[in-house]
């Protein structure tokens, strides 16, 4: 539901004032925050339906990309999944659900994930920038010129660089759980889990199904390791000068019980993108589409499909 911008912003820096009272002190609690952290994170991991859905590889820059393709309509949408993520784990509901004859769902395995390997994947400091090049060139292949975005975590941070180094391409944008920057609680909270053995058992297997065991492990430490060079990098900037770039209509999306994205961030969105608006779930966590499939889709349809 869509709410008062005044008060959503008090409330949201109540929040804020909140979560920096995160010391140094209260880390020692940490183990306890880990497992709120694996309840808010996970992932579909049902199998596909037996709907009429194209699923291939395609040879994108030398790297073979698989993709989900589902629908007729002719506003084509690219859902982009967050770290570890595929197709199916992430975005089941919509691809699914989201309205077919309106448009035309394609979702993607991000280099090194799911089944776009071989090969491996790797972790630069620009691994963001390389993913919507990519992105952004497996729409091209497929015949689109001009399609919107749905980005999640890791895939709403390659979203909003994809929009902002082709603003005349996309159509509109939807992101969520999604931050610009890391902040140094933020950063504790990565390196709290870096450790699969830490995991539950409910949170590890499905990814130990996907990867086996020594590539998720390997591949999950790596995207830790690289988050914390880029924070000492760049002090934590992400995408921050990208924001200014952006042109399309963007929806931000955020669950005000997320642990892993704090709440600074979506307001920061806001702030920073012309033609944005922001709505919060109440209730929603890191993995509201997936708790929330059903406001989320219809949220989704209506900003995508609304002049």
């Amino acid at each position: 539901m869509r709410v008062n911008m005044a008060a959503l912003r008090a409330r949201l820096l109540t929040v804020v004032n909140t979560f920096s009272s995160f010391t140094q002190k209260q880390s020692l609690n940490l183990k306890n925050h880990v497992s709120i952290v694996h309840a808010t994170m996970g992932r579909t991991y049902s199998a596909k339906t037996s709907e009429d859905i194209e699923e291939r590889k395609v040879n994108v820059d030398g790297s073979n990309i698989n993709y989900v393709r589902v629908g007729v309509g002719n506003h084509p949408v690219l859902l982009l999944p967050g770290a570890l993520g595929t197709a199916w784990t992430d975005f089941k509901p919509q691809l699914e659900n989201l309205d077919k004859n309106k448009l035309t769902i394609v979702a993607w395995d991000p280099p090194g994930y799911g089944k776009s390997r071989p090969p491996n994947r790797i972790y630069s400091d620009d691994f963001f920038q390389r993913d919507a090049d990519y992105a952004f060139n497996l729409m091209k292949i497929l015949g689109y010129k001009k399609f919107s975005l749905i980005g999640w975590s890791d895939g709403g941070i390659t979203s909003l660089i994809l929009a902002a180094k082709n603003p005349d391409s996309i159509r509109k944008m939807i992101v969520f759980g999604t931050n610009a920057y890391v902040i140094p609680e933020e950063l504790e909270i990565y390196k709290s889990i870096r450790n699969i053995d830490t995991w539950s058992e409910k949170m590890k297997q499905p990814l130990l199904n996907i990867y086996g065991e020594e590539y998720f492990r390997n591949t999950w430490s790596d995207w830790v390791d690289t988050m914390e060079r880029i924070y000492k990098k760049n002090k934590g900037d992400l995408c921050k000068n990208d924001l200014a770039k952006i042109k399309c209509p963007t929806l931000i999306i955020h669950g005000a019980k997320d642990v892993i994205v704090k709440p600074e961030h979506p307001v920061y969105l806001k702030d920073h993108i012309k033609n944005s608006e922001m709505t919060i779930f109440e209730k929603g966590a890191h993995n509201l589409h997936l708790r929330y499939q059903e406001e989320f889709n219809t949220l989704a349809m209506k900003f995508l499909t609304e002049d």
